[in-house]
């Protein structure tokens, strides 16, 4: 399950097998964990559906249906579930109250592609990738003629309503901050199939783009830090574990194409995979950055 490929991930251990929580999904991606209510929650893309999984019971139930095709999720500073819509071409908040607030549907008065990933920086601004997946055919989304020219990185202030495009790739696809919120890691799963690794200013600003590491297996999709600066990627053979000097140690090797994963539990040190039809979890001896690391002076009240 654990492939070593340097000795760096020799100390990067756990449970000796994958637990499966769940089966019967057509496509799982989007894991997000909710700490407060010690439950995990997923996409089911062509089903059109999110599931919930309960920790402390372990049952498993429909949590929203339909779902808009949601793919990526992540929560906010205030324990809101923020998602990606592919049917709706659009990032939604979901409040406290289980209203649903759109928060941004279009750049420059054109609709997007398809939202699919999306997390949330220490100051609260919510930056999200478009592909075109979601519109490529009805089996994600709904089948229709792209608006805007290209794909693009995106990142929405919820407190003025400004949405800017920060960059263009292929197809951007997953991304992820550094522990600090200091650089922002972004999978691109068109031809060049590679990890970009950016540097972000206190204005949100992104400054080098350089490739962090490119793919040894397929394409890679979701991603996410640890609290060790480590990125873990998935790809279709499970996991790849990359130093943060871009040095691929190891992999976490999963028997279904993985989509993407999320750290939780009571200490984050749970680690949760959505794998094609499935949700898997192991726990491991390493845990999850935080999702906001102690604002810099400039972001202070």
């Amino acid at each position: 399950m654990f492939e070593v490929l340097d000795d760096r991930f020799a100390s990067v251990d756990g449970d000796s097998r994958l637990e499966r929580l769940h089966g019967g999904s057509r496509w799982a991606e989007g894991p997000v964990y909710f700490a407060a209510g010690r439950y995990l929650a997923w996409s089911d893309i062509p089903n059109d559906r999110m599931l919930r999984w309960d920790e402390v019971t372990g049952v498993v139930g429909v949590f929203r249906h339909p779902a808009a095709n949601a793919n990526g999720h992540t929560i906010d500073r205030e324990g809101r579930l923020v998602s990606c819509e592919h049917g709706a071409r659009r990032v939604t908040r979901t409040e406290h109250d289980g209203t649903v607030t759109v928060l941004v549907d279009r750049w420059e008065g054109k609709r997007f592609n398809s939202p699919n990933d999306v997390v949330v920086r220490r100051d609260g601004t919510i930056w999200f990738t478009d592909p075109p997946y979601g519109i490529l055919s009805d089996y994600e989304g709904f089948r229709a003629e792209p608006e805007i020219d290209g794909c693009h990185v995106y990142r929405f202030d919820p407190s003025d309503g400004t949405c800017v495009r920060v960059d263009d790739f292929d197809r951007p696809n997953g991304l992820a901050f550094s522990p600090d919120h200091d650089r922002l890691y972004v999978t691109d799963t068109g031809p060049r199939k590679h990890i970009r690794l950016f540097d972000v200013a206190g204005t949100g600003a992104l400054s080098g783009g350089d490739v962090f590491a490119e793919c040894t297996a397929d394409y890679f999709d979701g991603i996410r830090s640890d609290d060790h600066g480590r990125l873990w990627a998935a790809s279709s053979d499970g996991l790849h574990c990359f130093d943060p000097d871009g040095t691929l140690i190891g992999k976490l090797l999963v028997p279904e194409m993985t989509s993407n994963l999320v750290f939780g539990g009571p200490k984050r040190n749970r680690l949760f995979i959505t794998a094609t039809t499935s949700v898997y979890s192991l726990m491991l001896k390493v845990t999850g950055a935080p999702l906001f690391p102690s604002p810099p002076e400039q972001f202070r009240q």
